[in-house]
């Protein structure tokens, strides 16, 4: 069985300029097949992020066309997954997807229940969730305890980061609440 990790950047205007989705092993949390998409002409208004869109390669396509090449992609793998770090971000701006089910990946590594590598002295909500310091950077940063790593913002790389972050955590992905609408 297969899952998917998917990651969306905008723009000024709140459009997304880029999508990165990455197929994984739900057992072995292996990437099996990456897709990164540049939308146009979203990507051209500019965003906080849009000197890494080009940092890998893409398709540069329509919003139309990314999400009927997800969608098939998807369905061709037999994903009905998703995972996203923030999920209810993406699952907001990519309405077309909302048929899957849907899971947060921060469910499990913001909160110091689930999350072994938070320090005993950080602050936390009484839910157990951090205060601060819960991005994908700072998360990534204490679970493989590379401090010197730096979150790129571009879609598919953050995916792939977000893939990691499931893997470091070791939950499998069935143990992941799902979002609800």
């Amino acid at each position: 069985m297969s899952f998917a990790v998917i990651d969306t950047e905008t723009t000024w205007f709140d459009k997304i300029m880029s999508i990165g989705i990455v197929i994984a092993d739900e057992d072995t949390f292996e990437a099996m097949e990456e897709r990164y998409y540049i939308i146009s002409p979203a990507y051209l208004e500019g965003g906080m992020y849009s000197s890494v869109l080009f940092l890998r390669d893409g398709i540069v396509c329509s919003y139309r066309e990314a999400i009927s090449d997800i969608r098939h992609t998807l369905l061709q793998n037999e994903v009905t997954s998703i995972f996203a770090y923030n999920a209810k971000f993406d699952y907001g701006h990519l309405p077309e997807l909302q048929c899957f089910d849907w899971f947060d990946i921060i469910q499990r590594a913001a909160y110091r229940q689930y999350n072994d590598a938070i320090p005993p002295n950080a602050e936390c909500f009484g839910t157990g969730r951090l205060k601060r310091g819960y991005g994908v950077e700072c998360i990534l940063r204490l679970l493989s305890e590379n401090y010197a790593y730096r979150e790129t913002h571009n879609a598919l790389q953050d995916t792939l980061d977000e893939l990691t972050i499931m893997k470091l955590l070791g939950y499998h992905p069935s143990y992941y609440k799902k979002l609800t609408g």
